[in-house]
């Protein structure tokens, strides 16, 4: 008979806990790389609003709802509880697919926990500041962006959730869950059981990241997850009970259930590490396994202006990657929606070749009817090459390599142009962060006029004086 008692926690949960209790960010880089993901991730969140599909989802649940003291909407004048105001900010900053990323054995993009922690931490400062308290700095939101990095990051590092099926924003609502709780001030035992709650829960597939089912989902599941974290510390904040196994337990804890009888592994304990290794998604709202490819065909369009050759000429081009490109975005066949063909590398690539750009209007329908795209997209293959995919894994690189060939009906071919980091990479700071500061820019002006604009950037762009600043006073700052 088996033993009813109830079991220590396990030691994943207890590592990440301790963590967000007791670990102390002293690394400068992280502070300001963290500076610079909060300014591309609202700015990625800006212009998403541009689009009526995710502009719809914006709001209460209930229309007309407004709550006192609730977290402000940057780009809106909505004023929400916390959980539907995560939900919001992680929709609108996902939707474009152009917030950071990390790559590892599983993918995805830590500043979807944004979407929590800021709601969290405005919705606690209007609250303070109502009481006669002090509010939250907009230092403890760049401390919780390195720590949800963190813990998002290391575990994506060597557990692969996309092949069991699961979709990476999984460890967005762990990650959330664990912040938001602690910034809350829940004590340690009522973290544990927030971040249990966000294990327990039945995970999302990734059905709607895949041909034949790509769809919208993919946008706003990352919102979903932020806000749902936030609602499980809420939770636990009343003393709602945990789960300490929840992870081990034989037969019906996650392992056994959902990982193929599988622990976690794990490459390093919890630092700033991710967080200081970002990448960012500087030049084109693209899947990020296919940046690299992009500024290859970038570089290939102009090497087709230059020599008077035409699209109609090119027999195949030849794209030589690495695995997790061609599990992901190596697509064939029909693209039905922006969802679809934003994750298809023969997209991605024919677009520059054709017409020397990539935005995320060139996703659209209108764009996409051009004949000349599918009949290009139909002649660019992929192939693994087994050093980019050994490289995308080494710690010390870390690269995302492609690279391209273009072959002509005549015979003639290009040289393959190869780039093995992209602009956003940590390696090419020096050269991406001024154009991060440019796409930031660029986006505050989609949504407000110049006055505002300047008092954003003033603040936005001046390290000590953003980490000073009351939460929602720089919250305040983006309201229309």
């Amino acid at each position: 008979m088996k033993s009813a008692q109830r079991p220590d926690w396990d030691q994943v949960l207890v590592d990440i806990v301790d963590y967000v209790m007791h670990y102390r960010i002293d690394s400068g880089v992280a502070y300001t790389t963290a500076r610079n993901c909060l300014i591309d991730t609202l700015g990625c969140g800006l212009e998403a609003l541009e689009y009526p599909a995710c502009k719809k989802l914006m709001g209460p649940i209930v229309p007309g709802t407004v709550v006192p003291n609730g977290a402000k909407v940057p780009g809106t004048q909505f004023q929400l509880d916390p959980v539907q105001a995560a939900f919001n900010i992680g929709a609108m900053i996902r939707w474009l697919d152009f917030n950071d990323t990390w790559l590892a054995a599983e993918w995805g993009h830590p500043s979807d926990n944004l979407g929590g922690i800021l709601a969290t931490a405005d919705w606690l400062s209007r609250n303070a500041v109502a009481a006669g308290k002090k509010p939250l700095t907009m230092k403890s939101v760049l401390t919780g962006m390195i720590k949800a990095h963190e813990i998002q990051g290391c575990i994506a590092l060597e557990n692969s959730f996309n092949k069991v099926g699961l979709d990476h924003v999984v460890l967005v609502k762990v990650a959330s869950a664990a912040v938001v709780a602690e910034m809350m001030g829940l004590s340690r035992d009522e973290i544990l059981s927030a971040v249990s709650l966000a294990w327990v829960d039945g995970q999302s597939l990734r059905t709607y990241r895949h041909a034949p089912n790509t769809g919208s989902r993919k946008s706003w599941a990352a919102g979903d997850a932020t806000s749902r974290a936030v609602r499980l510390a809420l939770m636990a904040k009343t003393g709602e009970m945990g789960y300490p196994s929840v992870l081990s337990a034989k037969t019906w804890g996650f392992y056994d259930v959902l990982f193929k009888g599988n622990e976690f592994r794990f490459q390093r304990p919890y630092g700033s590490y991710v967080m200081e290794n970002v990448l960012f998604k500087i030049a084109f709202p693209a899947e990020f396994h296919a940046q690299t490819a992009v500024e290859a065909g970038m570089a290939l369009h102009a090497q087709l202006q230059a020599a008077g050759k035409s699209i109609d000429g090119i027999k195949q081009v030849t794209i030589r990657t690495h695995e997790a490109c061609l599990r992901i975005i190596d697509k064939k066949g029909p693209l039905d929606n922006p969802a679809d063909r934003d994750h298809c590398i023969q997209y991605m690539v024919a677009m520059p070749l054709i017409f020397g750009r990539l935005t995320a209007a060139d996703y659209e329908d209108d764009v996409a009817a051009d004949p000349r795209i599918d009949a290009l997209r139909d002649k660019i293959v992929c192939v693994e090459d087994p050093a980019f995919t050994a490289d995308y894994h080494d710690p010390a690189k870390r690269s995302i390599a492609n690279a391209l060939t273009v072959e002509f009906n005549d015979g003639s071919k290009f040289a393959e142009v190869v780039v093995e980091y992209p602009i956003g990479h940590a390696r090419r700071r020096a050269d991406g962060i001024p154009l991060l500061e440019a796409k930031f820019k660029t986006n505050l002006a989609r949504q407000f006029p110049a006055k505002q604009q300047k008092t954003i950037l003033d603040v936005s762009l001046d390290q000590a004086a953003l980490e000073a600043m009351p939460v929602h006073e720089y919250v305040d700052l983006y309201v229309i």
